[in-house]
């Protein structure tokens, strides 16, 4: 349970410091397609995170070797 809040809370703090920082980049007067690049940028970078964690083994207590 511990995991999966961490990457709901990772997943959530990527999207809206992408979200902030190109609403801040692009220029002021901001249309609807706008919008949905900045919406399309977060969720893309949202996704790669998500798929890198997954990817990523589970950290296993060393096994010793057979004797």
């Amino acid at each position: 349970m511990n995991r999966i809040l961490r990457i709901v809370i990772g997943i959530a703090l990527i999207f809206a410091a992408s979200v902030a920082v190109l609403l801040y980049v692009m220029p002021a007067p901001h249309k609807p397609t706008d919008y949905l690049v900045i919406g399309g940028v977060g969720t893309m970078l949202c996704l790669l995170w998500l798929f890198r964690v997954l990817i990523k083994p589970a950290r296993t207590p060393d096994r010793k070797p057979d004797s």
